[in-house]
């Protein structure tokens, strides 16, 4: 069966996509019920409605409602659609969505029906979803409620098309169920704090938004060998594979040439996304065989993140089309990169100002000082909190693992901006940056301008410029959970800030100005241990951070410990974002979601150690002893059959050892399940049952190495990784 799909998969042709007769300005956003659409379908109070609950987050009422929805069918139906639905981030993970009719039956004819309530709100079962025990299992009742903000949309589908609606979703009883409402509350609670503490500076400032850039790395494997691989299809990771003779040691694939039928596949899904009004605008090779990016536009955060769970649907929807399996697993192969989603976060004015881009002279910008090292101070007192947010069982393979940050929270900054730093804390004045006016100067080569910070790829939170980089995102997370909590911890510092600075003043009688300043350098010095400018895989910084006091939170029932924290729930509910009971509900719903993962690993390892190692093992087993028997009785002697001894020493001891160890997981997973105690199962799974997969992939991976080729029943990482 193997070499029949590495056959298969080696003559695939590459998919040729349909050549695009319209231009990108032509499609893009077409299919959006966004700006322009909304003018032409609309009557004029239903587009300043819409227009107002957008910007100011003013409630559209029913009957206004019932007019945008007439005019949201007229506009989707005239492209074909057929069906419309509240498109939903429940707390799985993924996407959800229910489709309904526009057409009802009406004296024995078809009437398309689309009103202002089924617009506003519908009903899907909130009991068969994630809720953390904030809903019992008989009480069924959800309510998904329409998202302004977020523009509708028309998915294409082979057979049809489907108006998206997106949505929050809530209980029966007002508490959020899902990502965005959450997300949307901290944006508000940002732009609150933000707003008032731009009244230093800016006097014409009304709203304050956070803007994101998704970078999403994935990997492509063919899909018939991913169909040979019970792993990948159930885990979304190799259990077991032996490192490919050439990885990412040549350093030859991160920004090669991309191969055709990759390209093919990437020109297909970019045309689907700008369709959907995602502004994709970077494709490449990433630094492991087989592995990929594709990174936006920004975008105001509500959006970017709606439009980055579309974008991964989408991703492997036009995969299926090329004969493709996009993996977002954040390690789908062991010993090479991982795959991370670096959240570019910044804050931007309504007035279009970047409050984190410090200019030519950074120095000289107070507001900028103001935000950066509120960020800092932010970042420092909730790194355990930022840890939790992107905490998951992929995740732990990633961090700190080839390519990827560590998983202690640090910060970099620069050199530049460290030296600022310092000297703010030290009271020293400085009139001019000279590192900032550096250039690389080269022959015949147009002046090239040196940023005012190089870039750290080795940092989970840094400063690149003109924003901070969270890198330690997992690429199969939803970006909501990190910048829930960046945007209220962020929301809390500002609202700190302007506090301690109206005091310091009203105390002491210093300019506003002087006050600033003199809370910035406080700050400083209580933050100043989360900056780091070094190598964050070293194995120095690790002690280091040590030292510093800085958590090292290796496993994620440890991390999440954090979501129930006094600390957090203090500042979730001060800033109406989260409720206790929905940060225990959170806390509930990930520790569930780490066991099950690990439970469905451990029953997977199981299963294939059973059924497709140890056969093949046993038959090779036999094969050599039959060899060493046949080679005896034809009268050689020890010495010359040592060669085929070793061998099967060396089978019949990995082959031994791989049952005794898989046996151990075995006892402990049914140990595990016996344990109600979520939190207690939870690190069961982590520190008793988990612990075995490492050393029975060890042997697997051995025997693998050991084992005829072709006996070898599980594609390969060479054939896995190296497709054209």
């Amino acid at each position: 069966m193997r070499f029949k799909a590495l056959e298969i998969a080696q003559s695939r042709q590459p998919f040729q996509p349909v050549k695009q007769e319209k231009s990108v300005q032509e499609l893009y956003a077409s299919n959006v019920f966004n700006d322009e659409a909304m003018q032409k379908y609309l009557d004029k109070e239903s587009y300043k409605a819409i227009k107002n609950a957008i910007r100011n987050g003013s409630k559209i009422n029913r009957e206004v409602a019932s007019h945008i929805a007439a005019g949201m069918k007229a506009w989707a139906m005239e492209r074909g659609v057929t069906h419309y639905t509240h498109w939903f981030q429940p707390l799985t993970g993924t996407t959800a969505e229910k489709h309904d009719s526009f057409f009802e039956p009406q004296d024995g004819r078809a009437v398309a029906k689309f009103s202002g309530d089924s617009l506003v709100q519908q009903e899907p079962d909130a009991s068969s979803l994630p809720s953390g025990g904030l809903r019992n299992t008989f009480e069924a009742r959800g309510y998904t409620a329409w998202d302004p903000s977020s523009p509708a949309f028309i998915y294409e589908n082979t057979s049809g098309k489907t108006l998206c609606i997106p949505t929050v979703f809530v209980s029966y009883n007002g508490q959020a169920l899902d990502y965005k409402a959450p997300l949307l509350k901290s944006l508000q609670a940002l732009d609150k704090a933000a707003s008032a503490v731009c009244k230093y500076f800016y006097s014409d400032v009304k709203k304050v938004s956070a803007s994101l850039g998704i970078e999403q790395e994935y990997f492509l494997v063919d899909k018939v060998l991913y169909n040979q691989r019970p792993d990948l299809i159930q885990c979304g990771r190799t259990l077991f594979g032996y490192m490919a003779a050439k990885n990412q040691q040549m350093e030859d694939h991160y920004f090669g040439s991309i191969p055709d039928r990759v390209f093919n596949y990437m020109y297909d899904f970019e045309i689907e996304a700008l369709k959907l009004g995602i502004p994709l605008r970077t494709r490449h090779n990433e630094v492991a065989p087989g592995q990929y990016e594709c990174a936006p536009q920004f975008e105001e955060i509500n959006l970017a993140v709606d439009h980055n769970q579309l974008l991964m649907d989408l991703m492997d929807e036009v995969a299926n089309k090329h004969g493709f399996k996009v993996l977002l697993h954040e390690k789908p192969f062991a010993g090479i990169n991982g795959s991370g989603k670096h959240n570019n976060w910044s804050l931007i004015t309504d007035t279009g100002i970047n409050l984190l881009s410090p200019g030519s002279k950074p120095e000289s910008s107070l507001s900028f000082l103001t935000f950066f090292v509120n960020t800092i101070k932010a970042v420092h007192d909730n790194a355990d909190l930022i840890r939790a947010s992107i905490a998951s069982a992929s995740n732990d393979h990633r961090l700190g693992a080839n390519e990827a940050p560590p998983a202690i929270i640090s910060i970099f900054i620069g050199s530049t901006l460290s030296n600022l730093m310092e000297n703010i804390l030290s009271g020293k004045k400085t009139d001019k940056n000279k590192e900032g006016e550096k250039t690389i100067n080269i022959a015949q080569i147009p002046e090239i301008l040196v940023d005012n910070t190089d870039r750290n790829r080795t940092s989970p939170f840094a400063f690149t410029g003109n924003k901070f980089e969270l890198r330690a995102v997992g690429s199969s997370k939803n970006s909501s959970s990190p910048m829930t909590v960046l945007n209220t911890a962020m929301a809390d510092q500002l609202t700190r800030f302007k506090n301690d600075v109206d005091a310091l003043i009203k105390k002491k009688s210093l300019k506003k100005n002087e006050a600033i300043l003199q809370i910035l350098a406080g700050y400083l010095k209580d933050s100043k241990r989360i900056l780091f400018e070094g190598n964050g895989y070293s194995d120095e910084w690790v002690k280091e951070a040590a030292k510093r006091g800085l958590n090292n939170i290796q496993d994620t029932p440890e991390a999440l410990k954090a979501y129930i924290s006094d600390k957090t729930v203090e500042i979730m509910t001060a800033h109406d974002v989260l409720t206790k009971e929905e940060l225990h509900a959170r806390y509930h719903i990930e520790l569930e979601d780490y066991v099950k993962k690990i439970q469905i690993e451990g029953r997977l390892i199981d299963e294939m150690v059973y059924t497709s190692i140890l056969p093949v093992a046993t038959k090779y087993q036999k094969i050599l002893a039959d060899t060493v028997i046949a080679l005896k009785e034809a009268g050689m002697t020890k010495a010359d059959i040592s060669a085929q001894t070793e061998v099967l020493k060396e089978v019949s001891q990995n082959l031994t050892a791989l049952k005794k160890i898989t046996d151990e997981m075995i006892e402990a997973r049914k140990k595990a399940n016996a344990i109600e105690n979520i939190e207690n199962k939870a690190n069961a799974y982590c520190n008793e049952v988990r612990i075995h997969f490492d050393q029975i992939r060890s042997h697997a991976d051995k025997l693998e190495r050991i084992i005829d080729d072709k006996l070898w029943e599980l594609p390969k990482y060479r054939e896995l990784l190296y497709i054209k």
